[in-house]
């Protein structure tokens, strides 16, 4: 057991230094209501599938901008997309949601939702194979939701998701009958908030963490290198991914 986790951290070690040569490109498609969605594309096989990013409220696809190139080295395509609800991070803009406002289109946090389903909508078709999501903060919650019942997602992971949604949706309740392979993260401040919304989650769909050595970060901000744990969410994450190849 000790060697394989030395053998797992080397691979880490690893992992996090490798840069990808592809770079990122931009692309556009249509969410349900018309409203056009803007994304970036890291591409490095269009026969691998897609792991579908997501940002948590008043951000945007830039809060993969450091992330997103190494989560390629996972073995998937990527796709960081900016949702109607969310605005600026790291010097990236929200282009969807600047565009909802001009348009006057509805983007609230939960009017997003449709945003999530057209993007795994386009990555579905751009591999035929099946998707992992994504999803940061309130994003998390949506993904949680979406991925629960659409057969195009795979799997999901879920970075401090929350009850963000009452009194529409009781997302505990929600979650009753989730039965998909399911990776739940989260600072150790929110630990016992998170257990408690995926109590009735049953145990062989989900994994649960938050980082030992600290108290971690909100959302998908845990896998910046600015997070002191970082290294142990990427770990956590890694082995998750390797489990549902």
């Amino acid at each position: 057991m000790m060697e394989t986790k030395k053998i797992i951290f080397t691979l880490l070690g690893v992992f996090l230094l490798i840069t990808a040569s592809k770079s990122q490109e931009t692309v556009t498609f249509n969410a349900a209501d018309g409203l056009k969605i803007t994304a970036n594309l890291y591409e490095i096989d269009s026969t691998l599938p897609y792991l579908v990013l997501f940002h948590q409220a008043g951000y945007s696809k830039g809060e993969y901008r450091e992330t997103a190139i190494k989560m390629i080295k996972l073995g998937y395509n990527i796709l960081a997309v900016d949702l109607r609800s969310g605005d600026e991070v790291n010097f990236v803009t929200n282009e969807t949601a600047a565009l909802a406002k001009k348009t006057g289109k509805n983007n609230s946090m939960l009017d997003a939702k449709q945003d999530i389903i057209a993007a795994i909508d386009w990555a579905y078709y751009k591999s035929n194979k099946e998707v992992v999501i994504l999803g940061s903060s309130y994003s998390a919650s949506l993904c949680l939701l979406v991925g629960k019942i659409n057969p195009k997602v795979k799997a999901i992971v879920a970075f401090s998701p929350g009850e963000y949604f009452k009194p529409q949706i009781d997302m505990k309740k929600s979650l009753k009958d989730l039965k998909k392979p399911t990776f739940i993260t989260c600072s150790q401040r929110e630990i016992s908030y998170v257990m408690e919304m995926t109590a009735f989650v049953d145990s062989k769909y989900k994994t649960i963490f938050s980082p030992k050595t600290g108290v971690g970060e909100h959302g998908s901000k845990s896998l910046w290198k600015s997070c002191k744990t970082n290294k142990e969410y990427w770990l956590a994450l890694m082995m998750f991914f390797n489990n549902i190849k």
